[in-house]
């Protein structure tokens, strides 16, 4: 089974979705990059499956992002910071509209993530994210273990990111030790 024949099983024909968006924001000619899990697993080592494709574009196109997936078929629900997109499988498209974000699509890389060929975040930017993410103290505890298991794959495939960590990170991926 391919990668992404098995992301296809585990997304109940996500990669699909997936194309479809990739391919309506390439047909736009819109800067554009995946951040989040999608992004880690470009980088980690080891993939893991996600049912999210969180992403982001530059905000003045945002609307046009949104006009665009809606006429390719997927339903639109606006939170107070995402757009978030359904289309037929159990894959649900996240576009994070935070400034946070904004500089990541011009730092993007092409990549293959689980056998579908788009943009991702930079290694440095997506540990970035995963950092803001696990800091962020009104996220459900189980997404925070998760960003910050997401990290440790990071520092785990690309050693150098260690001396980017703030400390109270360092204290958790390494109990007992600080920079």
């Amino acid at each position: 089974m391919t990668s992404k024949q098995f992301y296809d099983w585990q997304t109940s024909g996500g990669t699909d979705d997936v194309m479809r968006m990739v391919d309506c924001l390439e047909r736009a000619d819109l800067v554009w990059c995946a951040i989040g899990g999608v992004a880690v697993n470009h980088w980690a080592q080891e993939p893991m499956v996600t049912q999210d494709v969180d992403f982001v574009v530059a905000a003045d196109v945002v609307e046009q992002v949104v006009a665009l997936l809606e006429a390719a078929g997927f339903q639109a629900e606006r939170f107070e910071w995402s757009v978030n997109f359904k289309g037929r499988s159990k894959v649900s498209l996240q576009l994070s509209t935070e400034d946070f974000y904004r500089d990541f699509p011009s730092r993007a890389v092409a990549a293959d993530v689980n056998g579908i060929l788009l943009r991702v975040a930079s290694l440095e930017d997506t540990l970035r994210g995963k950092i803001k993410a696990w800091n962020d103290a009104e996220r459900r505890q189980s997404k925070r273990i998760k960003d910050l298991a997401d990290i440790a794959r990071l520092v785990e495939a690309h050693p150098r990111l260690r001396e980017h960590l703030p400390d109270n990170v360092m204290q958790h991926l390494e109990p007992g030790k600080t920079q």
